[in-house]
């Protein structure tokens, strides 16, 4: 191989790294002092998540379990924590040569990269494209709306390229028939796991997709006869809408069947029935068909092998995991038909970048800041990249093989959540998700809003795709077509400048660090968290200023804490269920106050408490006035609305 295939790979890592820098501007500059998002939410978790990786692992320990948090109930299992491994593992050789947000920061920018890179790979694989061409697709993906709101506080959902690399051996596997590359797909899905959870339950489905796409032969049935039973279908069909929008009109009622009535209070199970009626009338269009059995081999082998590598790759999480299982710790909170978690609105995959700074403008700083907040619901797709497929297929004959239109549009419709919602209205039309949802393994992601995630891939590959079809069609214009569509995308995905968020530590952290004694810290208000529950009210701030002074605290957030974990906690120490109660706002029990000044001394010394940090702006006055009384504190410090206390010798 020559010096020019090299140049040009090197290129393409070099253009993904400007992009990447250019489009965190002015985040290069700060590295060490801003973060992308608020470290006092779930940013901040995800920056202890780099910090209690590399301490537990340099300690000597399993870093799949800390004692940093909930110090008092034992070493506490992260199996079940968005940890983020992948990228633990990046910052562990950088957090002592640059610290922990720096290292945070450089980590989030190499993954971006990485991800680029990933898709630019798949691209070549999956069509006839120039470097130029596969270029593009990366850039799309890797700065997807989707992926790019992530970094506002979902930084695991950043980490893109374990979902390009398994698409990318899941089809090398079935073209070269190999159990080792089928071994290697298998890797990429703990890769995956190691990255998001969410990532792994993706896999699956992508996988599950691709085969479907790969055996199975959909085309229009033209039927001879039968033509009596679809009309007698079109007939129900009718009369079921117009009893729907009956419904709609009077807000329920009371239907009058002459040998029963019949009572419908709400549409989900009315709309549930007209859509199945439709999805049968469509049905009895299509001919679904399997390809020869010898075709079905590879599937067997592929999983086998896949399988077989990924669990291997998993052992330290599949243990933990088994461990909660047996031990009666494995959080699993259950589905609920109506109320789960919502999907995005329909709309919303159609609407302008909301990270553009044009939209940010539009939009307005307040309503800009609560995205911030709340990127769950960002799926815009790149409306240049839909406008280049829209034109290849109309004028340059684009016809993409089965599994990149059923991926992204599959995808799309398992984010749009349960029912759909258009404009804010749910129309109450249950969609595959609303049966997926049940599925074991696949129920691990019930938050269907990252399934957009997915859709941006899909559609980046039909991207590469699409200029190719159009270079083809006009080969003499390719190199420049391509080079219109990359200005245009880089213009519609940019999102810089970015607003950042101060990273600075309290004062405070730095009393607490210069403490040689092995002494646990208190933080009022007080409580356990986890993604689904909380009890008091703990602040993910805790946890990252905990970073700084590296003293272990009562109590934390986690992605899911165990109901008996918790249980153990209050029962075996009733000076923090007290805590937790009143850090609810909730006045003391009867006799509770006498009882915490009481157990309070005795408290200090067996728990070893060396100091409590009361956040007077959320502490109510009563509970810091108990606290300091039955703790016999003295103040040491303040830092604004912080005030730090030790126990009196």
């Amino acid at each position: 191989m020559g010096r020019q295939p090299w140049l040009a790979r090197l290129g393409v890592v070099l253009g993904y790294a400007g992009i990447a820098l250019a489009f965190a501007w002015p985040l290069p500059l700060l590295l060490g002092t801003h973060l992308t998002g608020d470290p006092t939410g779930d940013s901040g978790v995800y920056v202890w998540n780099q910090w209690v990786f590399r301490h537990e692992l340099a300690s000597g320990h399993n870093p799949f379990t800390t004692d940093r948090l909930l110090s008092l109930s034992g070493r506490v299992d992260l199996s079940q924590h968005n940890y983020t491994a992948f990228l633990n593992v990046l910052a562990f050789p950088l957090i002592p040569l640059i610290g922990v947000v720096a290292s945070f920061n450089v980590v989030l920018l190499i993954a971006m990269v990485v991800t680029a890179l990933c898709a630019y790979a798949l691209a070549r694989l999956a069509f006839p494209v120039t470097r130029l061409e596969a270029f593009i697709a990366g850039l799309a993906f890797a700065w997807s709306p989707a992926l790019v709101a992530r970094t506002t506080g979902h930084y695991s959902l950043v980490v893109g390229a374990p979902l390009a690399a398994f698409s990318y051996l899941l089809i090398r596997a079935h073209r070269t028939q190999s159990a080792g590359i089928a071994a290697m797909a298998g890797l990429a899905l703990a890769w995956a796991a190691y990255c998001d959870p969410y990532f792994a339950v993706f896999c699956v489905l992508m996988a599950g997709l691709y085969v479907l796409a790969e055996l199975v032969q959909v085309s229009r049935w033209e039927r001879a006869g039968g033509s009596r039973w679809i009309r007698l279908l079109d007939l129900v069909l009718l009369v079921a809408g117009v009893a729907v929008f009956v419904l709609v009109l009077g807000g329920g009622g009371r239907i009058d069947l002459g040998i029963a009535a019949v009572s419908v209070r709400g549409l989900y199970t009315p709309v549930l029935i007209l859509t199945l009626l439709v999805l049968l009338r469509v049905a009895v269009m299509f001919r679904v068909r399997l390809v020869e059995p010898a075709r079905h081999q590879w599937v067997f082998r592929f999983v086998l092998s896949a399988g077989l590598a990924g669990s291997a790759a998993l052992a330290p999480v599949l243990y933990g995991l088994a461990s909660r299982i047996v031990d009666g710790r494995f959080v699993n909170p259950p589905i609920q038909w109506r109320s789960s978690a919502r999907g995005v609105d329909l709309l919303a995959f159609f609407e302008p970048n909301p990270n553009h700074v044009v939209s940010r403008w539009l939009l307005g700083e307040e309503r800009a800041a609560a995205m911030a907040w709340s990127p769950e619901y960002i799926a815009a797709l790149s409306l240049v990249a839909l406008a280049v497929v829209a034109f290849a297929v109309l004028a340059a004959r684009f016809r993409p093989a089965q599994y990149w239109p059923w991926l992204t549009i599959g995808f799309m419709t398992l984010a749009l959540g349960p029912f759909v919602i258009v404009g804010g209205l749910n129309t109450h039309v249950p969609t595959l998700w609303a049966l997926l949802r049940y599925v074991p393994v696949i129920n691990f992601a019930r938050t269907p809003t990252r399934f957009a995630i997915v859709a941006a891939l899909g559609l980046a590959m039909l991207l590469a795709g699409a200029l190719a079809a159009i270079g083809r069609r006009w080969p003499g214009r390719r190199h420049a077509i391509g080079w219109m569509v990359c200005l245009a995308l880089a213009m519609e995905l940019c999102p810089a400048p970015r607003r950042l968020f101060p990273a600075t530590y309290s004062s405070l952290s730095d009393i607490i660090a210069a403490d040689p004694r092995p002494v646990r810290v208190l933080n009022l208000p007080f409580g356990v968290r986890d993604g689904v529950s909380s009890a008091g009210n703990f602040a993910a701030r805790s946890q990252f200023e905990q970073t700084r002074h590296q003293k272990p605290l009562f109590g934390g957030y986690l992605s899911r804490v165990s109901r008996r974990r918790l249980t153990m906690t209050q029962r075996d120490f009733p000076v923090l269920a007290s805590l937790m109660r009143m850090s609810e706002g909730r006045p003391p029990e009867p006799g509770e106050a006498e009882r915490l000044l009481a157990e309070g001394p005795g408290f200090v010394a067996q728990s070893s408490l060396g100091y409590v940090v009361i956040d007077h702006a959320q502490a109510s006055p009563q509970l810091t006035a108990l606290a300091i009384d039955a703790f016999r504190l003295e103040l040491i410090e303040r830092d604004g609305v912080f005030a730090l206390y030790r126990p009196r010798e």
